[in-house]
């Protein structure tokens, strides 16, 4: 019999209603209705709560597409089309994926990233692969459920009204669809059990729900505990009852042969049949579990809109929603507004506050946070979920057993303070490094940077920042750097050359070299820009310099929530790249690259720009600039904004590479690479209460490779690391050494000049 024509119900099926009479069908639909309602109420009040923020463009991410494609378009333009594929156009976070020339790609791809898992595999195979099955064991019983509900409801209904009633629900759709749903739903048993194990009794720190910044007088977080273990039990009962039922009903109808293709029923069928068990008797226990099994499952449904299930919409939204350029280039505070940040949650944009409802509580932020390593009071994962029950307060949507408790309503539970400062405290947000690793780290596409910089706006509106940190916002305001030096001083590093550098305002340049403020002004790094100028200069590389018209990015003031200081220096900035005529732009510092490839461009910068890593690793691979093998040994720290933030993790490697060195990789490496702590601005503050710096946690880490190198790319890099060496006691064991170093040493004269009769 062809399953998919209609026909007589009869043959190889089973019932629906088997033993129901009218009355118990009028009560589960009346609880259907029920449960249905009670759904539809909490996402009104969810969705009410998300109308209640500002819009956000974020409609398929169509605007991070096209900023994609302006990076790649740019990559390709600096003359490295790999790049264009790869580090030109920072192609993202764990969720991010690869853009394409319209939205309709990049959807797509988003789309087969939720449908893959990949996101939630990305740092946790086991888990991935575990919530993969939970994911499509629940999809396919939901489509199950509907192919029920069709057959039952309308096929059945429709048919009997023009003569015998007719269901395309038996023969081999049947038993296909038994087979499916039987190993579907056995699958997410299994996965859903692992994950109940998991979180019980593996101990895994990032399940760990204790406070980063615990409260004077104590909290509990104990409800978040209740809410995770009534989650994953209510739907693992509802599975294995679903079991049940279906063995006791196979019992009871004396084995078929064709439920053999229910093969997780049939084998429950046999146990119950070997235990001594009638026919009679199973189908009495049958009826009693299908009760139960249907009232759980509409429980279940009710339940998802006010409780950590709601994550299985919310996050596939939020996935969708999600734009990577949202860290890389900061959204700009609204146009217009009598104040700066978040202090109400009409502040708030609603992909925020979706936000906050996608936060599963798996802290894969929370034990890669270097601010949080470090002894800082600053948690990523405590961030979202203070939020979050500050939001539900405020809008009358609180969660079931997923809130703390606190003797007074203080942190997450105030009404009447300020949100930076009262839900979220201060140090908590100056903590952070904006290094990105949260937003890489997590699994549902929550932007967790950006939130903090809003906050951060208004405290810098309420002039509450530390003293130091007010101090290089004024150097950098009166000066245009944070070392508070004038002007003149920027290019004075350059006097001890045996050459003068172009000055690219009064004649063409291919690339322009936009030095930075570390590079500049401090004298343990103004060698090293010496040691990359004489390196381009022997390489007959044509290059110029600013002067004394180069202002400080405003990467890491923009970071720190002082929008109105960098719209100043980017407007000062644009007008000196104006005066000058280069083709290229070259930076030393991963902060001003940054910021100069992703957020200038909207400012109307149109010039590819490139780390100096890149256009080293060029010349070094089309022999510009001839090198001999230094056979040393070493370890490569991936700066933040370097790898994390656009990608460029493959040059400074290939630079490696053709210098001879062996490369050991540090196990936090590339796009996980682990902070120095200087980000965000932290460098301008104080860090004398942490447990442990971030760049001494990463010494450490280095030193156990038993490598003679340290290697960084970045010159706050070389300053932080110089540092923690010294701290640590491993300076004498491992020396930290920028990669310009390393270049200068294998430009041996003997390999120049064997280079140059080769040519």
């Amino acid at each position: 019999m062809n399953s998919f024509v209609l026909a007589v119900v009869e043959g190889e099926t089973r019932k629906i209603f088997e033993d129901i009479d009218i009355l118990g069908k009028l009560v589960f639909y009346l609880l259907t209705v029920i449960a249905t309602a009670a759904f539809a109420w909490g996402w009104w009040k969810r969705i009410a709560k998300y109308r209640q923020g500002r819009s956000a463009a974020r409609l398929w991410t169509a605007g991070a597409a096209r900023t994609f494609q302006a990076g790649a378009a740019a990559a390709a333009a600096a003359g490295d089309p790999s790049l264009a594929a790869t580090e030109g156009t920072a192609p993202n976070t764990a969720t991010d994926v690869p853009a394409s020339s319209n939205g309709r790609g990049n959807r797509i791809k988003g789309l087969a990233a939720i449908a893959s898992g990949s996101p939630i595999a990305k740092g946790d195979r086991a888990a991935g692969i575990a919530h993969f099955f939970i994911f499509w064991g629940f999809i396919t019983l939901f489509i199950g459920t509907v192919i029920l509900t069709i057959d039952e409801d309308v096929v059945k209904v429709v048919s009997r009204q023009f003569g015998e009633e007719q269901s395309f629900f038996q023969g081999a759709f049947y038993k296909g669809y038994s087979f499916i749903l039987d190993t579907m739903g056995f699958a997410a048993v299994v996965a859903l059990a692992y994950m109940a194990v998991r979180r019980g009794l593996f101990n895994l720190p990032q399940l760990n729900y204790d406070r980063s910044q615990e409260p004077s007088d104590g909290y509990s977080r104990s409800q978040f505990q209740r809410g995770d273990q009534l989650f994953i039990g209510l739907l693992g009962l509802v599975l294995i009852t679903g079991f049940l039922h279906e063995g006791f009903r196979i019992r009871a109808s004396e084995f078929p042969d064709f439920e053999i293709w229910s093969p997780v029923g049939w084998v429950l069928a046999r146990m119950v049949s070997g235990v001594g068990l009638s026919a009679a008797d199973s189908d009495t226990i049958r009826l009693v579990i299908w009760w139960i099994h249907s009232v759980l499952a509409l429980v279940f449904v009710a339940y998802i809109p006010y409780s950590k299930a709601m994550h299985m919409i919310t996050d596939g939204v939020n996935l969708v929603a999600h734009d990577p350029q949202s860290t890389r280039s900061l959204p700009a505070p609204v146009a217009g507004a009598d104040h700066l940040g978040l202090r109400t949650i009409n502040d708030f944009t609603w992909k925020q506050l979706l936000d906050l409802d996608s936060c599963t509580k798996c802290g894969r932020c929370h034990v890669v946070c270097p601010a949080h390593a470090a002894g800082a009071p600053l948690s990523p994962r405590d961030l979202i979920l203070d939020l979050r029950q500050w939001a539900e307060l405020e809008s009358g949507t609180r969660s079931v057993l997923d809130h703390e408790e606190r003797p007074s309503a203080t942190g997450p539970l105030s009404r009447n303070g300020a949100v930076a400062g009262a839900v979220v405290t201060n140090d908590t947000l100056w903590s952070c490094t904006t290094c990105m690793a949260c937003v890489e780290a997590c699994p549902v596409g929550i932007e967790h940077v950006p939130t903090i910089v809003d906050l951060r706006r208004s405290l810098i509106e309420d002039g509450d920042l530390e003293p130091t940190l007010q101090d290089a916002l004024q150097n950098i305001a009166q000066k245009g750097n944070s070392f508070g030096k004038s002007a003149r001083q920027r290019a004075r590093w350059t006097k001890p050359l045996e050459f003068s550098i172009s000055d690219a305002r009064k004649e063409p340049v291919r690339y322009l070299w936009y030095v930075g403020d570390f590079a500049s002004f401090d004298e343990r790094l103004q060698e090293l820009s010496r040691t990359l100028a004489r390196i381009l200069h022997d390489g007959g590389v044509d290059f110029g310099i600013l002067y004394e018209a180069e202002r400080n990015s405003g990467n890491d003031v923009r970071r720190v929530g002082e929008e109105g200081l960098f719209d100043m220096l980017v407007e000062q900035n644009l007008e000196a790249l104006a005066s000058a005529q280069y083709e290229e732009i070259i930076t030393t510092d991963p902060h001003t690259l940054n910021t100069l490839r992703n957020e200038y461009p909207e400012r109307g910068l149109t010039k590819p720009v490139k780390h100096y890593t890149e256009l080293l690793a060029e010349l070094v691979e089309k022999r510009e600039l001839s090198t001999r093998p230094l056979g040393r040994r070493v370890t490569y720290h991936d700066p933040c904004y370097l790898a994390r933030y656009n990608r460029v993790t493959d040059a400074p490697r290939r630079l490696l590479k053709e210098l001879g060195c062996e490369l050991i990789e540090m196990p936090r490496n590339r796009e996980n690479t682990f902070c120095c702590g200087a980000g965000g601005g932290r460098i301008w503050m104080d860090d004398s209460d942490l447990t442990e710096r971030p760049s001494e946690n990463r010494i450490r880490e280095a030193a156990e490779l038993n490598v003679e190198a340290f290697v960084v790319a970045c010159p706050k890099d070389f300053t932080m690391y110089t540092d923690a060496a010294k701290t640590t006691g491993h300076d004498e064991q491992i020396a930290v050494v920028d990669i310009i170093q390393l270049v200068d040493e294998a430009l041996s004269p003997l390999a120049t000049a064997a280079g140059s009769a080769e040519s």
